[in-house]
């Protein structure tokens, strides 16, 4: 599930994304896009542009592609208008959802939404009904390396909280140290396979099998939509 917080389906995130990676390269333009357009076309001054170009790298998107859709942005490769966005409801079970979204046309992108949930046993809420179960936060995955080093690299960038499994680990942070914690991991020689800000849920729910897999179900139809970005729920 894109954006599902909890440290246990990091890797399966990852595997699901490389299963869906011509949808992932529209996503990672359009994030691309928006950031150029509000930020500049230099990554190394328009940290949110550095963040999404570093997405799309990590996705195995083409150079150029990159180029192109930071020259969208910026006004010189033709008009593509995007606007973020943000739904929240919940999937069967009651579990949490959070969707970010870049929208082109906001009554559209509500009504598919909606009809998303409706069909797939869900119930979309007003804003603030389930992000006030949430914190942003600024989220590593590491590769390699020992949990003591990366978290001795971590200390003065403001590292909050940290989670591995002796191979891979999840560094988290304020939001507004992303840059500053990615740059201490690397000067030290690890590895960065991804680098964003996440929905992390102040408390998790158990469900059973059968409620997982609704929420699979509507966790994928989700993503499936092109305005959608990221889903995020509180499943533990």
């Amino acid at each position: 599930m894109a954006g599902h917080s909890a440290w246990k389906n990091i890797k399966h995130r990852k595997a699901a994304v490389d299963k869906k990676r011509g949808k992932i390269w529209s996503k990672c333009s359009r994030a691309i896009i928006v950031a150029a357009r509000l930020g500049g076309g230099d990554p190394h001054f328009n940290p949110s542009l550095r963040i999404a170009v570093d997405l799309a790298r990590a996705a195995n998107m083409p150079r150029d592609t990159i180029e192109k859709a930071i020259k969208k942005g910026t006004g010189e490769g033709g008009a593509e208008h995007y606007e973020p966005a943000r739904y929240e409801g919940y999937a069967p079970g009651g579990v949490a959802l959070i969707v970010e979204c870049l929208i082109s046309n906001a009554n559209k992108a509500a009504a598919d939404i909606r009809v998303i949930f409706d069909k797939n046993g869900g119930k979309i809420g007003v804003p603030g009904s389930v992000a006030f179960g949430f914190q942003q936060k600024a989220q590593i995955i590491v590769e390699g390396g020992s949990e003591d080093a990366i978290m001795e690299a971590c200390l003065e960038a403001g590292i909050e909280d940290m989670h591995g499994d002796g191979e891979t680990f999840q560094v988290l942070g304020p939001p507004n140290n992303l840059i500053a914690l990615r740059t201490a991991i690397e000067s030290r020689g690890f590895t960065v396979d991804s680098a964003e800000i996440v929905w992390i849920p102040l408390q998790t729910v158990d469900v059973s099998p059968d409620t997982l897999a609704e929420v699979e179900r509507i966790v994928d139809a989700l993503e499936d939509h092109d305005d959608v970005q990221k889903v995020y729920t509180n499943i533990a």
